[in-house]
């Protein structure tokens, strides 16, 4: 069985290991499509870059990253919050 085929039971939240999505919103100059999946392999994570989505701010100041990785532990996951919210250029996760 691959990672990504792992589901949760209805109810049960979060299990690990698994497929999860983070989206980070920051400055639209940053480039965040090239710096969230970046930042997330430089932590250790598996990065499935064919899931990178974006959207600018109606006024083109921000952008929101979207992106799917696999994820070991709890831990993991924490981690790449940590990782993006530590970043200058990112404002917040989701």
């Amino acid at each position: 069985m691959q990672t990504h085929d792992i589901q949760p039971a209805e109810g049960q939240g979060f299990q690990f290991p698994g497929e999860f999505e983070i989206t980070a919103m920051g400055n639209a100059a940053a480039h965040l499509e090239t710096l969230v999946p970046e930042l997330l392999q430089g932590i250790g994570l598996e990065v499935l870059h064919e899931t990178v989505s974006s959207r600018q701010s109606s006024g083109g100041t921000y952008t929101s990253v979207t992106i799917r990785f696999l994820c070991q532990t709890r831990e993991d996951y924490d981690k790449a919050h940590t990782a993006l919210r530590g970043h200058d250029e990112i404002r917040f996760t989701l």
